[in-house]
């Protein structure tokens, strides 16, 4: 079962914005917050994750044309 990644972006009294991801493999979590630091300016500190290093496992599918 995979559990739903999510995206927490914290704002802080002195202004400063953090972005923490959950559930992501890989470089899927910078990816998929990469529109947010583009909205938000320059980004000036970045911690990874374990789970950054990590390969995503691929599952390959293909259609098999069994009829005809």
């Amino acid at each position: 079962m995979k559990l739903q990644k999510k995206v927490l972006m914290t704002i802080k009294e002195d202004g400063s914005i953090s972005i923490e991801t959950f559930n992501f493999i890989g470089k899927s979590c910078t990816e998929e917050t990469q529109f947010l630091k583009d909205m938000l300016g320059h980004e000036t500190v970045r911690e990874l994750k374990p789970t950054y290093f990590e390969k995503e496992k691929v599952v390959s599918q293909r259609w098999l044309p069994i009829c005809g």
